[in-house]
């Protein structure tokens, strides 16, 4: 979402531009484009002035030749790109500047400016229309306006184009909506906001098309044609048509300056919720990365992304820029956004849970969604999107700009633009299931950290106190380790790892009671938590594996662990610890005090309501080994051979250890944290 929201604030501020561009030039008693000017008109410029048509084959407005040939100063191709045009660098810049000025103290400054940019539009939009249906032959235009073509729905390629439309005015799959949503009180009602946004959206559309189509009509009686041979769309309607339309009103400079004041407001309102989506995202993984941003620090930073989408912005201010500017806008319309969206369905109805996402939004809004809402979750997002997808690719025409037709190695960095928003999620995912451990991992990855839930603590209680009496009906099963169910080869596999494992005279499985071992300290009980799970995974997979080589069955629920049982469930927590030691350099010992044995780690009796996770636990008993060495200066106790250990009582006693292997472990829970 970040990605392709940087792609699409990028390439947005060049409309925003060219709103302040035709803003200042609509301040003179007569506007620039009224006549063809022989500085930046074609021959086939067609204005009232000029009575002999007979010679012109493809008439042009003064309008569309201003902003082509003026404005944009095009060229006839991307092999001629030019350089920057000068104006439309200032206006460029100025934008920029506004943004930045908006968005430095992020929410803070941009909550208050939104108010002007999201009121002031409707009122310019009001005057317009009032102007607007007050012309003649605005009728003939409201009336095409309303008459639908039932024909069209037959092509799956206005369908495609009408998703793309609602995706883009919604702000969908770009991180906006979750950006600014992220800053409402918990219990704001999510599902009344969604409902009363999109129809409000939806509303906007329509009241702006009666604005658009009178004036399109009075387009047509003004040319003597139909409303069909002057509509037209793209940046050509708000820059072409309705300019042209706007010479022939009574003060034709002041009906520019308010349509225009209204352009770049609506440009620049959404703008800045775009901008703070990838502010607030690079900000986040940089908080991530244990990069510290204070205020100046982050209102610096602000500064500087602002100025670097400035400079990317420039090659679309050239003389080939425009054409540049089609790629982008073929790629934030094209088949990105719904990919986005059929991703994000599927990872949160289907990964995360639509059980899991229903009981979060009850939390909040004290309801849980009805049946509708399941439906459209479950079935119709995630179908209607791949069906547009497929019909995206199906029904695609050629790429062209006119007549121009686009060289290859455009076409292919138009492909490789829109691609890389999706890549990134299959690269990522690619890079964790390679790095991580594979499968058992990724089973652990795709589950909620330890962190996920309400910031507030008030609710953050309430949101762990619902997840326990939940978990309450599933509880974690165990898992039997001993000669019963485990052959000579699954021993042996087991236990080949060569690496003791010490804890002040008493052996436990890995750190799959390292949560309860620890004192109360959070900072060590969050960190082990994910150390946890990982242990838990390697150690079930260890076991997998040698079992896929042996006979394996399970011994009865209610038989206590043995000695070997217990042996081959520490020696398999070896494993876990010689994977960590070869991806962590070796580091200094740490001490750690008052480290507590606690009697509960019993089979079936499991009192550790700090567990919160929805997790297979293998726990086992603590024991002390027969052969063992003993150092006197740090007390340190060295297993041998699994084969050597004995059962033992459990025992309850403080022990000050010196554990390195803990404190490599935590920079790996470190990385794994963030990694999540």
């Amino acid at each position: 979402m970040v990605i392709l929201s940087w792609i699409l604030v990028v390439y947005y501020q060049i409309v925003v531009a060219h709103c302040l561009y035709f803003l200042c030039a609509s301040f003179t008693s007569r506007l620039p484009w009224t006549d063809c000017d022989p500085s930046w008109s074609s021959p086939n410029c067609m204005d009232a002035s000029r009575t002999n048509f007979t010679n012109i084959t493809n008439p042009k407005a003064p309008s569309e030749d201003y902003y082509f040939n003026e404005v944009l100063k095009l060229s006839s191709g991307l092999e001629e790109f030019g350089t920057p045009s000068w104006s439309l660098t200032l206006c460029l810049l100025t934008c920029w500047i506004i943004c930045a000025l908006a968005v430095i103290k992020g929410v803070q400054s941009l909550g208050k400016v939104s108010y002007f940019t999201g009121i002031f539009p409707y009122i310019m939009l009001t005057i317009l229309l009032i102007r607007s249906v007050l012309l003649p032959g605005a009728k003939d235009g409201v009336l095409y306006y309303l008459t639908p073509d039932f024909s069209r729905l037959k092509d799956p390629q206005v369908w495609a184009d009408a998703a793309t439309q609602i995706f883009f005015s919604l702000g969908c799959c770009n991180g906006g909506l979750i950006t600014m949503s992220s800053y409402n009180k918990f219990k704001n009602n999510c599902c009344r906001d969604a409902v009363i946004f999109a129809i409000i959206n939806c509303a906007t559309s329509v009241y702006a098309g009666f604005v658009i189509f009178s004036n399109l009509g009075f387009m047509a009686l003004t040319k003597n044609t139909t409303v069909a041979a002057v509509a037209t769309s793209g940046p050509g309607l708000a820059f072409v048509v309705y300019p042209e339309a706007m010479t022939n009103m009574p003060l034709p400079s002041l009906w520019s300056v308010l349509f225009f004041i209204m352009m770049l407001t609506l440009g620049l309102g959404s703008q800045f919720s775009i901008l703070e989506t990838t502010l607030s995202g690079t900000e986040d993984e940089l908080r991530r990365l244990g990069v510290v941003l204070t205020t100046k620090r982050k209102m610096f930073y602000r500064i500087v992304i602002c100025f670097v989408d400035f400079l990317l912005g420039l090659p679309m201010v050239c003389a080939g820029g425009y054409y540049l500017f089609s790629i982008c806008d073929s790629v934030i319309s094209g088949y990105t956004p719904l990919v986005i969206a059929l991703c994000e369905t599927i990872v949160i109805c289907y990964v995360y849970g639509l059980k899991q996402f229903r009981r979060d939004i009850e939390m909040m809004i004290d309801e849980r969604p009805n049946w509708y809402w399941r439906i459209c979750w479950l079935v119709f997002t995630p179908i209607i999107c791949f069906l547009l997808i497929i019909a995206i690719f199906i029904y695609s025409t050629e790429f062209k700009e006119g007549n121009y037709t686009y060289p290859q190695w455009a076409l292919i960095f138009r492909q490789i633009l829109a691609a890389i928003p999706v890549l990134t999620i299959i690269a990522w995912f690619l890079y964790k299931y390679c790095k991580e451990g594979g499968y058992v991992l990724m089973k652990e990855f795709l589950k909620p950290v330890h962190e996920w839930g309400p910031a507030e603590k008030e609710y953050r209680t309430e949101f762990i106190s619902m997840i326990k009496s939940n978990e309450s009906l599933h509880r974690s099963r165990i898992y039997d380790i001993g000669p019963g169910n485990a052959s000579t080869t699954m021993t042996h596999a087991i236990s080949s790892s060569q690496m003791n494992f010490n804890l002040g005279g008493s052996l436990v499985s890995g750190l799959a009671v390292a949560t309860g071992v620890m004192d109360d300290t959070k900072f060590f009980q969050s960190k082990l938590k994910v150390a946890e799970k990982l242990t838990e995974a390697h150690t079930k997979e260890v076991i997998k594996r040698a079992a896929s080589n042996a006979d394996f069955v399970p011994l009865d629920p209610n038989v206590a662990l043995t000695t070997s049982q217990t042996a081959l469930a520490a020696a398999s927590s070896a494993v876990i610890l010689n994977t960590l030691q070869k991806q962590i350099p070796e580091n200094s010992a740490q001490t750690f005090t008052s480290i507590k044995l606690p009697e509960q780690i019993e089979r079936g009796d499991d009192d550790d309501d700090d567990d919160d996770d929805n997790v297979d636990i293998v726990r086992v008993k603590q024991i002390a080994p027969s052969h063992q060495k003993h150092d006197s200066n740090d007390h340190h106790l060295q297993s041998t051979t699994p084969h050597c250990l004995q059962q033992s009582h459990y025992q309850e006693e403080n022990h000050e250890v010196h554990f390195d292997k803990l404190n490599k472990i935590q920079r790996l829970i470190d990385k794994v944290k963030n990694s999540i």
